[in-house]
């Protein structure tokens, strides 16, 4: 499993960008154990991780090194904390986006994803989160933000918070700074790659829209009042004052699209992944707004062009999706490119699907609230380095772990990060096996006639 030296993404190689982090040999080498660990355990337990770590599986007390890593004890002389992982993060994937062609486009996913403890009590700062049946449990927020092109998907932010922790202000000002934060970032960008922050109803406020403008960043989002005050244009042709809920009276039709979606059409019991046909609407609105809205101090009236978009899945149960968007959508072939813009937004829960399945976020277990940031940087290190696997290695190296994940060939179809973290595991869990042997061997001698008899001589020669 090698990589060209021009790709250099190899686990050692991805790993080095954090070398600047470390003041001492020894956290850097416990760095690299416990991303490795994560890896092979597809877990954030401090036990598991040092289980499956070939550097701790050796040493007595190897999940107390993880703890104190995480922690913060055992690296006093490095600069280790979830924000500056998550700022390298953020470095290399600004500089992957940059290498997109010229005028590509970026998308931002702005989303949040809760971290649920439904059973944990003594955990720092525990605060109240939805779980999937809408009830409330014990957990924390997380807020993300992944910049998208058609060659590459990078994590730009991510904090890890509680509405419970002292220093907290509210969930405006987190959000304000993971705007500001990925804006200025990609401010050098803006000629080449315009970018566009796409949000759920959630983000339905005009402060966060105010601040995207602020950098010259565009923006589609899911309304979640339909009650706001626009005007809106009437089929005369007349501006009127009015609601988004009256404003929709005169959306025009802009054609449909056909799709694949999971959904319950009529007259089926229960929803699945099937064709669809979506109908699309738009009409245009204006926006009035306070320049320092949600700030101190007096700003002035500004007014923004909108475009109203409705988008109706045609004999289905669903309700109608309505989103607002910056860009002009005046033709079906506008409309059709912004409900695709909208359907990338979705590529984020897969991504969180994808970071609980290989990292175990959730089973993050420590009382340290600085810990559990930490440990959950450290989890999106892994999977960074599991998106760099997917979108940039060589086709060889790629079909090898494929192959090791238990992939088969098919025409036409490549494998999934999945296919590709399996295969990963195996190569770790082989370094892991090849390690405990060597200091098994160094301990004892030898290795016991039934383990080497199953090994084979050919591996043993190896030790």
């Amino acid at each position: 499993m090698l990589a060209t030296p021009a790709q250099s993404l190899l686990l050692d190689d991805y790993l080095a960008q954090f070398t600047c982090l470390f003041g001492d040999t020894r956290s850097r080498n416990t760095f690299q154990a416990i991303v490795q660990g994560i890896l092979t355990s597809g877990s954030l337990v401090c036990t598991r991780i040092a289980a499956q770590a070939p550097l701790l599986s050796g040493v007595r007390h190897g999940s107390q090194r993880v703890l104190r890593f995480a922690t913060g004890d055992s690296t006093q002389r490095s600069s280790v904390t979830a924000s500056r992982l998550v700022g390298k993060l953020a470095e290399r994937g600004v500089a992957s986006l940059r290498e997109s062609s010229a005028d590509t486009e970026i998308w931002l996913i702005l989303d949040g994803s809760d971290l649920r403890k439904p059973h944990a009590t003594q955990m720092s700062d525990l605060m109240r989160v939805r779980n999937l049946n809408g009830g409330l449990v014990n957990g924390y927020r997380t807020l993300n933000v992944l910049g998208v092109t058609p060659q590459h998907r990078a994590l730009l932010y991510h904090r890890l918070y509680s509405s419970k922790e002292e220093r907290h202000l509210s969930e405006s000002h987190e959000v304000q700074t993971a705007l500001e934060q990925v804006g200025a970032a990609l401010a050098p960008l803006k000629e080449q790659h315009p970018a566009t922050w796409i949000m759920d109803s959630g983000f339905d406020d005009v402060a966060v829209w105010r601040t995207i403008w602020e950098y010259e960043q565009h923006m589609l989002c899911r309304v979640y009042h339909m009650e706001r005050l626009v005007q809106y244009k009437t089929t005369l042709g007349d501006w009127q004052q009015g609601q988004l809920e009256q404003a929709q009276l005169h959306l025009r039709r802009q054609g449909s699209v056909e799709t694949s979606m999971v959904v319950r059409l009529q007259g089926q019991r229960y929803e699945k992944r099937q064709p669809v046909t979506v109908a699309l609407s738009s009409c245009p609105v204006r926006l009035s707004y306070e320049s320092n809205v949600r700030r101190p101090g007096e700003g002035v009236q500004l007014r923004k062009q909108l475009w109203l978009v409705q988008v109706v899945v045609r004999d289905s149960h669903m309700e109608p999706w309505y989103l607002l968007t910056d860009w002009p959508v005046n033709t079906p072939v506008q409309a059709a490119r912004i409900f695709q813009m909208y359907r990338q937004r979705w590529a984020v829960e897969e991504a969180f699907q994808f970071l609980k399945m290989c990292v175990g976020w959730e089973g993050v277990q420590l009382l340290d609230l600085e810990g559990v940031r930490t440990l959950v940087a450290l989890g999106w290190v892994a999977a960074g380095f599991l998106y760099e696997i997917d979108g940039g290695w060589e086709w060889v190296d790629v079909e090898l772990l494929a192959k090791l994940g238990g992939f088969e060939p098919h025409k036409g179809r490549k494998p999934g990060k999945k296919i590709l973290l399996w295969g990963l595991q195996r190569v770790l869990d082989f370094m892991v096996t090849q390690a405990l042997l060597r200091q098994h061997k160094a301990a004892i001698g030898s290795i016991p006639p039934a383990v080497a008899a199953l090994l084979g001589q050919d591996v043993l020669d190896q030790l």
